[in-house]
């Protein structure tokens, strides 16, 4: 074999990988076919979103200005501006990953990769002509890409793909965003931010399905409050361009109800990327690789990591899965000795970055009570908290659970100020097992908005104690 570890896919997943492969003594390859070199996060995912944000939170800031006491004008914007700043500074973080991807640690090879069977790729070169690889293992790690749900009219109907919403150098008067995951929400709170009436369409009871309904309820509310029409419990019928505008029709409540904004965000979700796969014959679930909890797939010396394989389509799980499949390869080639490497996916962590911002970590309430886990769980309210009334940010509250014998923390959420980098701390205290009785004797300054988490730690560490429930 020339290689004994071949990445396809030059994103988070795929470089993790092919750098943990090259730490092992693995000759390595990297194969990227995509027209820019950076992968998802970089360049149509995580820093572009939040670029855009930071721009609207510091606008909602100016906005506010005379509740503090202070004087800026009649605060405006420039769309365009926040676009370009945006491009530049994601020209800076892609140019990054391709040193890292050119820094000649392995080969890298910028063309479309095509399985002819489980140790040999086919390479068409950008550049033009073909290349093939033969190598010992491989890691597909070639993301995903915007998905089109069999709506009718949706595909046709002109709607915007969140890579083209992250392009946008006019803020729409309105605007309906289609489906409330966190894509969706965050460029909903992106669009408000600057004034456009927008409709929030999402087919679940209620925004982030797969989060505690207390939870998304809190954004949910916060987010009506600012202004945005949130849909839920509803079905989408059709999607139509009609002039210069777009129409949807959906059912809620049993009634038809029609909708027609200056623009339409298709927020439905994405598909994985399985092109140039088909030789493998590698099973999948619901369009998604099947791995187990090694990265390893139904071919034995075929891993996969990120967005193609999921188990939660977050940059950092993508990284861990990278890592954990090149590690796992060089166990499989004889390289390493010792047991299998295994993802864990007990954390479980994200975080949605509107306005206000959601986190959570670890296992919500439903989940506990499906696997019949015994718990309990405690929250406390912005709007009672020092620091956050302070900041003039009291809507939402953090929200503790605990193994009922132990003690044990099992997750937290957070809806409010700055949610994304205060769930760390219980990302933390959950990494190292921590229990509430430990977490909440552990220092916290006065006044911050981290001390709002030894309150529910306080409760449940009190209702331990005493025995009650």
């Amino acid at each position: 074999m020339e290689y004994d570890f071949v990445v396809i896919g030059g994103g988070s997943a795929g470089y993790a990988g092919a750098r943990t492969a090259v730490e092992l003594g693995l000759r390595v390859a990297v194969v990227e076919g995509g027209r820019e070199v950076g992968g998802l996060c970089i360049l149509r995912g995580c820093m572009p979103s939040k670029t855009l944000l930071e721009s609207a939170r510091r606008f909602r800031v100016l906005k506010r200005a005379n509740e503090f006491g202070l004087s800026c004008g009649t605060p405006d914007f420039n769309a365009a501006a926040i676009i370009a700043r945006k491009r530049r500074l994601i020209e800076g973080f892609a140019d990054y990953r391709k040193g890292q991807l050119e820094s000649g640690a392995f080969d890298f090879f910028r063309g479309r990769a095509v399985f002819v069977n489980p140790n040999e790729v086919c390479v068409g070169l950008r550049d033009g002509g073909e290349t093939t690889l033969r190598s010992a293992t491989f890691l597909v790690a070639t993301g995903s890409e915007t998905g089109f749900p069999p709506v009718p009219g949706l595909a046709g109907s002109g709607c915007l793909t969140s890579d083209e919403m992250l392009d946008l150098e006019e803020i729409p008067k309105s605007i309906i965003v289609l489906g409330a995951g966190p894509v969706g929400l965050e460029m909903a709170s992106y669009c408000r931010a600057f004034g456009a009436r927008v409709t929030v369409v999402q087919r679940s009871s209620h925004i982030l399905k797969s989060v505690d309904g207390d939870v998304a309820g809190a954004l949910q509310s916060a987010l009506r409050d600012d202004g945005i029409d949130v849909r839920t419990g509803t079905g989408l019928l059709q999607v139509e361009r009609v002039g210069e505008r777009t129409r949807v029709v959906f059912e809620e409540n049993g009634r038809v109800e029609t909708l027609v904004a200056d623009r339409v965000l298709n927020a439905l979700g994405r598909k994985p990327n399985l092109c140039g796969l088909e030789a493998l014959g590698l099973k999948t679930i619901h369009g998604r690789i099947a791995v187990e909890d090694d990265q390893s797939t139904s071919v034995p010396n075929i891993f996969a990591a990120g967005d193609v394989c999921g188990g939660l389509e977050v940059v950092h799980v993508a990284i861990q899965q990278g890592e954990m499949a090149a590690a796992n390869a060089a166990l499989f080639l004889g390289r390493t000795t010792g047991a299998a490497r295994r993802m864990d996916y007990r954390l479980k962590l994200f975080a949605v970055f509107t306005d206000p911002q959601l986190a959570v970590v670890g296992a919500g309430e439903v989940e506990l009570d499906a696997a019949g886990v015994p718990f309990l769980t405690a929250t406390y309210p912005f709007n009672d908290h020092g620091k956050s009334l302070v900041m003039g940010e009291t809507a939402g509250f953090v929200k503790l659970t605990a193994a009922r014998d132990t003690g044990e923390i099992l997750g937290g959420a957070v809806v409010g100020p700055e949610a994304s980098d205060l769930i760390h701390e219980i990302v933390v205290a959950m990494h190292y097992r921590s229990n509430v009785r430990d977490f909440a004797t552990i220092p916290h300054y006065h006044p911050t908005l981290s001390e709002i988490w030894t309150y529910p730690a306080e409760e449940i560490a009190g209702r331990l104690a005493l025995g009650t429930e």
